[in-house]
């Protein structure tokens, strides 16, 4: 069903008011503005192709589409070897803390990632037996 240009500009003027503070589209956000476009008369899909034109028109940042890059490339890493080591935690932390524009903290984002890898079943290699270094447990 096709929208009116007023109420998709409309719309979009929501958007860009909704996250005019922190740019920064959390999932409690997103469902809350798709309600809103729902009740313009949007479906859903419209509304979250709107969401997303606009994010990537003003840099805004989408929560969903930030931990679902994160998830691709944890996926990769671990279709490697089976495992993902320190050195692919935190190349992955780098791009994820980038795609989030500085917007969530280190430790949320560390904590983000290693529930993201417990979610999908992958392992985190850690040091040896006899290793001190528990990096992942340490999350």
């Amino acid at each position: 069903m096709a929208i009116s240009e007023l109420i998709r500009k409309r719309f979009i003027e929501f958007i860009m008011l909704r996250v005019y503070d922190d740019q920064y589209i959390d999932r409690q956000e997103e469902k809350e503005i798709l309600e809103e476009g729902i009740k313009r008369g949007m479906g859903v899909d419209e509304g979250l192709s709107l969401i997303r034109q606009v994010a990537a028109e003003k840099g805004f940042v989408i929560e969903r589409v930030a931990e679902e890059s994160a998830k691709k490339i944890l996926h990769q890493f671990a279709v490697n070897d089976g495992v993902i080591d320190q050195k692919e935690f935190e190349d992955s932390f780098a791009l994820f803390k980038d795609a989030c524009k500085g917007k969530i903290h280190d430790p949320a984002l560390r904590k983000r990632l290693k529930r993201i890898i417990l979610d999908n079943g992958w392992k985190a290699k850690e040091g040896g037996f006899f290793s001190k270094n528990k990096w992942f447990s340490s999350i």
